[in-house]
């Protein structure tokens, strides 16, 4: 049985090594979508019995019911992403508008993300994952849409985790 297992923090922290100008924002950023990737799947682990399925009383801005693991985990990747001081701005599936981040916390990198990707199958035990993007930010004007429409060529980063 093999015991050196490669766990995604081990492999992005030995591929940050291979970049010697790497000033490790990005491993952080990483870390921080892992940790609150790991959150969410305990979440939807949970979810029958904490009672966390079924609707949350709105719409996202699709005009898609959100179920109360939606908001959860929109939550948990805001919160995460915020507190890692590598990111200045995000685009959620959940949210109408773009979400900044405080001056004080700001990084260089952008996110966009669905934080429960598949959330209508949540009652009927089909797949479900949380899927996002990064970029690093290209402007230094005032955060905008603007920043986010990027050709997926400048993407840095991309993940799909699935539950």
């Amino acid at each position: 049985m093999e015991t050196d297992t490669m766990t995604l923090q081990r492999f992005v922290l030995r591929d940050q090594r291979k970049h010697p100008t790497a000033t490790g924002d990005l491993t952080n950023l990483l870390t921080s979508l892992l940790t609150a990737i790991k959150a969410i799947s305990s979440a939807v682990r949970k979810a029958g019995i904490v009672r966390l399925t079924g609707l949350a009383g709105k719409q996202n801005i699709q005009g898609e019911d959100v179920k109360k693991l939606d908001i959860i985990s929109n939550e948990y990747m805001i919160n995460m992403l915020e507190s890692s001081y590598t990111t200045c701005a995000m685009i959620s599936e959940e949210n109408d508008e773009l979400i900044k981040v405080a001056p004080s916390k700001q990084g260089k990198y952008i996110v966009t993300f669905d934080p429960l990707d598949g959330s209508s199958n949540i009652d009927c035990l089909a797949s479900i994952g949380t899927i996002f993007g990064i970029y690093k930010r290209q402007s230094d004007s005032p955060i905008s849409m603007a920043d986010f429409l990027q050709s997926g060529r400048n993407m840095v980063a991309a993940g799909y985790a699935l539950y």
